[in-house]
């Protein structure tokens, strides 16, 4: 049997049988409604005592008296928000059965499954969409979540990455021309290193020429471009038209100004990714580029991330999303990103929210679907049990998930 067949068919049987759960299917009679005596409107508004109608997977009004017959979760005790969107995750990213990290080698049906098991932890954990960059075993996960019921956020996927090289990566006539397959292949978007790894000290590796042939192709196209990019290759990335630049380790507080004005998103990490890889050095030591002098490289720019974050946040204009770059070892901790970028870094906890929000949606190009409370948007809500503005950790305890109108978790709303 063809490898891509068996691959199908596990995640098709896999699905199904966790979309025949009896407690995944718990509240798909509409209308449902849910009351709320704190609601963030996922914009950075709060609502008190109110309620969300929902039907048909949307959001039909927020506010008003229930409709005849609904089926209403008291939420009162809980805040209640939109999902939230990570902009930068890896769901296929796994320890194998050693507690190593796995590699290509190993079985794909295997690291499929894997990604099916990190993004029910996600959506579990409160995110209701991701975005995923990137790995061609996406597209299946995709599908299976979209189409076939199995239980995971939403997800966008740039498939495989395009990797900088410098001279051996090509001609921007061939970069056009990889683009091009990328988007009948069925990319959400567009994936690119423009600068090596932060382990391997983050040196430029597209030209602004090389940049700017992806990013325009990428727009001629219709799909956005997501730059993985430090030092000179921040502002040439947003030059160059791209939508979003990542990490952005060594920009100066002139570039941070320059993807301000330029209207280029900014998605730094403020902890979890590089506390996640040096937590799971044993897992990840020995293989490829992980050696002592990459996690000596990583405990040193932590704080130096940290440092970009706050100059980011201080940045007037400037579009700064929740993105995480979740590998091996954080799925489901996602969270934990606000965390540190509120009680590290000093973000301010609305700020922190709505950058997972409506900001992020926007970002996404979804700001007409996800990403806040309001009438003809996915039901994508979730709960959690505490106040996030009095106490940042409360986005620890998610206790209810809504997406798309069916209830995936419900651990302490009562319903009638």
């Amino acid at each position: 049997m063809p490898m891509a067949l068996r691959l199908r068919q596990m995640v098709f049987f896999a699905s199904l049988a966790l979309s025949l759960d009896p407690g995944l299917a718990a509240a798909q009679a509409p209308p449902t409604v849910l009351k709320a005596s704190t609601a963030f409107d996922g914009r950075g508004k709060i609502l008190h005592n109110t309620i969300v109608v929902v039907e048909g997977g949307e959001i039909q009004r927020v506010g008003g008296s229930a409709p005849n017959g609904a089926v209403t979760y008291d939420l009162t005790r809980l805040t209640v928000l939109p999902g939230w969107i990570d902009a930068h995750v890896h769901p296929t990213w796994h320890f194998d059965a050693s507690g190593r990290l796995a590699g290509e080698n190993e079985p794909k049906e295997q690291t499929v499954l894997a990604g099916a098991a990190n993004s029910w932890k996600m959506l579990a954990a409160g995110f209701t969409t991701v975005q995923s960059l990137g790995s061609a075993l996406d597209k299946d996960l995709r599908d299976a979540i979209d189409r076939r019921g199995l239980p995971g956020p939403r997800i966008l996927t740039s498939l495989d990455a395009i990797f900088g090289r410098g001279e051996a990566t090509g001609t921007p006539e061939e970069l056009r021309a990889v683009v091009d397959e990328h988007a009948r292949n069925g990319a959400d978007l567009i994936k690119i290193f423009a600068s090596g790894s932060i382990r391997e000290g983050g040196k430029p590796t597209l030209s602004e020429e090389q940049l700017a042939a992806i990013c325009s192709e990428a727009k001629q196209v219709g799909l956005r471009t997501v730059v993985h990019a430090y030092g000179p290759s921040v502002r040439m990335a947003s030059l160059a038209g791209c939508t979003e630049v990542e990490h952005g380790l060594y920009a100066s507080d002139a570039d941070l100004r320059f993807l301000a004005e330029r209207g280029t998103y900014f998605d730094p990490q403020a902890g979890l990714v590089l506390q996640n890889y040096l937590d799971n050095k044993s897992h990840y030591l020995g293989i490829g580029n992980y050696t002592e002098t990459a996690f000596e490289t990583m405990q040193k720019v932590l704080p130096e991330f940290q440092e970009l974050f706050r100059h980011a946040i201080r940045t007037r204009g400037l579009k700064v999303i929740f993105g995480t770059d979740a590998v091996a070892g954080a799925h489901g901790r996602n969270a934990e990103e606000f965390l540190y970028r509120v009680q590290t870094c000093g973000q301010e906890p609305m700020d922190a929210l709505v950058s997972a929000n409506s900001l992020a949606a926007e970002a996404l190009g979804l700001r007409d679907r996800v990403g806040s409370l309001a009438a003809g948007l996915d039901a994508d809500i979730i709960a959690l049990d505490g106040d996030p503005l009095k106490d940042i950790t409360a986005v620890r305890r998610v206790v209810f998930v809504m997406k798309g109108g069916t209830i995936f978790v419900n651990q302490a709303a009562g319903s009638r």
